[in-house]
């Protein structure tokens, strides 16, 4: 992995640690919204918001734009992708270990039965 896509994960997971920023980006995945609409079910400032979204952009999950007076954001899909691929990699090493196990389970069964017909 370059520096550059360890520096973007270390963002991107950064951003994604507060449970705000993840509704944000919930939302913002139903369509794009201006700050004022994503603040709505938070209590907080529309400063306090904007803080979010600057992370959320800096760390290329949202995008920010203008038009007259009003800001709109919107998801950027692809940094997320890129998140979820690093995270699947280890669902893989998950998927693998639970196989591993299914199969001693087989194996402990098959002798279990094997020593009961013994007796």
């Amino acid at each position: 992995m370059t520096e550059a896509e360890e520096e973007f994960l270390d963002r991107a997971f950064a951003a994604l640690a507060d449970r705000t920023r993840r509704a944000i980006l919930a939302r913002l995945a139903t369509g794009d919204a201006g700050v004022t609409e994503l603040a709505e079910p938070f209590q907080m400032s529309l400063p306090a918001v904007s803080k979010h979204l600057k992370v959320l952009e800096k760390a290329g999950l949202i995008t920010r734009s203008s038009q007259a007076q009003w800001r709109y954001c919107r998801l950027e899909p692809e940094p997320l992708k890129q998140v979820s691929d690093w995270v699947g990699n280890y669902s893989r090493f998950w998927e693998q270990s639970y196989e591993r196990l299914d199969e001693y389970l087989k194996d402990l069964k098959k002798t279990t039965e094997q020593e009961g017909e013994k007796k």
